[in-house]
């Protein structure tokens, strides 16, 4: 932890309570300076975005260590997200609990977007779904039968059609969106993917999505992490 924080101008809990807020709260960066200002502190927005850029992907990397497993039926669904004005896919899932399975973005919205989307997923919950309930949109309903078809995923997962079912997935979509309508579009695919990854890791903390049992109170080998992101739950 030190190492990444290291040559840093301002302390590491500050730059992660910022990091926190942002990825959390309907806030954007100029919000976040004048917060930081009310405490004394001189941050400029752009280094804001720069931590949020460079620190995110190392918050979820740690917190990843504690994850639980989702259950094993799946409720997939893409939304839309923008992209130097131009419109890009995201693909998510959750369980039938609404835990957030996982997310990916893509350009395209077709059966190589929605096959990597399920190898993605299947590869950061260790193992595959029993079930997977998708709405009607032809190439994702071919992705999981090409998949089945080569041995990637078990020919005893149920794959089924059900809008009534995959509502689930609708208000968890709302709840990423609403987050990321205050930032007025992303100018970069990689800087989009990993703050939506951000995000969408922030409120797998607040659906307490990870077993903090093994963490002691007086473990102090991510104090940062811990006191300014833990808070979240």
């Amino acid at each position: 932890m030190n190492e990444l924080f290291e040559g840093r101008h301002f302390d590491r809990e500050i730059i992660v309570l910022c990091v926190r807020w942002y990825l959390r709260f309907k806030l954007s960066f100029r919000d976040l300076v004048e917060m930081i200002a009310e405490r004394g502190l001189s941050v400029a927005h752009t280094a804001i975005m720069r931590w949020v850029h460079h620190y995110t992907p190392e918050l979820e990397r740690h917190w990843n260590r504690f994850a639980r497993p989702t259950g094993r039926s799946w409720r997939g669904d893409e939304t839309y997200v923008k992209i130097r004005g131009q419109w890009v896919y995201l693909y998510r899932a959750v369980d039938r609990e609404g835990k957030t399975v996982d997310f990916r973005l893509s350009t395209r919205r077709d059966v190589a977007a929605a096959k990597a989307f399920f190898r993605k997923a299947m590869k950061h919950q260790g193992s595959a779904p029993g079930t997977i309930t998708l709405d009607g949109y032809a190439a994702s309903h071919r992705a999981v039968h090409d998949m089945q078809a080569d041995g990637e995923l078990p020919a005893a997962t149920k794959l089924r059609s059900s809008r009534y079912l995959n509502n689930l997935i609708e208000p968890d979509h709302r709840g990423v969106k609403l987050r990321i309508g205050p930032m007025l579009g992303f100018k970069q695919f990689t800087t989009a993917v990993a703050t939506i990854a951000g995000v969408e890791l922030l409120r797998r903390i607040h659906k307490r999505q990870f077993n903090l049992n093994g963490l002691r109170v007086t473990d102090r080998s991510a104090p940062a992490i811990r006191n300014a992101v833990l808070s979240a739950q």
